[in-house]
């Protein structure tokens, strides 16, 4: 078996554990300066810690196998988390519906799924 984790930063350590939580991540882990979330197998270990600019551009692919049913986490992202406003999943010419979702810290994540 192989296994990706992503090290993700973050700028504000415990807003941000609580944004992924909302978002449907557990939480498996957490220490002062790391704390693993995992989705289905899928998986970032979250660092208190952000380097300038990285958060800025870096970009994560999620894959989830109903994406209208876990959009409905986003809906109140913005209000809760002060986050950049998702934008809504729309079929790709390359076969995937995809939605974008930002973290508090500014990493993009494109969440997507199969297109029926």
């Amino acid at each position: 078996m192989a296994l990706i984790r992503l090290f993700v930063p973050a700028r504000d350590f415990a807003r941000s554990i609580a944004f992924y939580q909302a978002i449907g991540f557990a939480l498996d882990y957490r220490d002062d300066d790391l704390a693993i979330l995992t989705f289905e197998g899928a998986g970032l270990l979250l660092q208190n810690y952000d380097a300038p600019g990285f958060a800025d551009n870096a970009m994560h692919q999620l894959f989830v196998s109903a994406l209208d049913q876990w959009w409905e986490r986003t809906a109140d992202v913005v209000h809760r988390f002060g986050v950049k406003p998702p934008v809504a999943p729309v079929e790709k010419p390359w076969g995937l519906r995809v939605g974008f979702l930002y973290d508090p810290s500014g990493v993009l994540w494109q969440v997507s799924e199969e297109a029926h």
